[in-house]
């Protein structure tokens, strides 16, 4: 028995039985970036403290049913002290997809595609941080798995994308 796994680009992937899913966009939703410190910010040496936060949302799409909008989104908050933030940055980077079929598609969406777009999110964050004038900063890898395992202990009951005017 022999799966066939080569795919021409644009082509969906399929695997018999198993539904299609279409991989068809990756892109910057939404980014910022404050630094309410400098240039003070510059003139010394500082250790902050980071506080990272990652989610991740989906969306469906009025217009087209079987499509997904899948976004993870960080807030990198450099603190200098509880009242001082060094730099603020948010990035929101999303995935078009498609879906049709696939037997657990509450885990694509909510581990597989986030998976995907960690690299894409992690290179926003640290060119953002970069163009802030300060050392790159590189988000640790994480098990997306893990993370929708938790999830999904805490809330048995799947969540229904939202839907959108898109």
């Amino acid at each position: 028995m022999t799966d066939n796994t080569e795919n021409e680009a644009g082509t969906p992937l399929q695997t018999p039985g198993a539904g299609q899913f279409t991989l068809e966009q990756i892109y910057l939703k939404d980014c910022s970036f404050e630094s309410p410190l400098t240039p003070g910010a510059f003139t010394e040496q500082y250790q902050p403290e980071l506080n990272i936060n990652i989610q991740t949302r989906v969306n469906g799409l009025v217009s087209r049913p079987e499509a997904r909008e899948v976004i993870l989104t960080t807030t990198v908050d450099a603190r200098l002290e509880e009242e001082q933030s060094l730099f603020l940055a948010e990035v929101h980077m999303a995935a078009l997809v498609t879906v049709n079929d696939i037997p657990d598609e509450q885990r694509l969406l909510g581990a597989r595609v986030p998976e995907m777009l960690f690299p894409y999110l992690r290179e926003a964050v640290s060119d953002l941080v970069v163009r802030g004038g300060f050392m790159p900063l590189m988000l640790q890898p994480m098990d997306f798995d893990a993370i929708y395992e938790q999830q999904a202990a805490q809330h048995p009951q799947p969540q229904p994308a939202q839907p959108l005017d898109g």
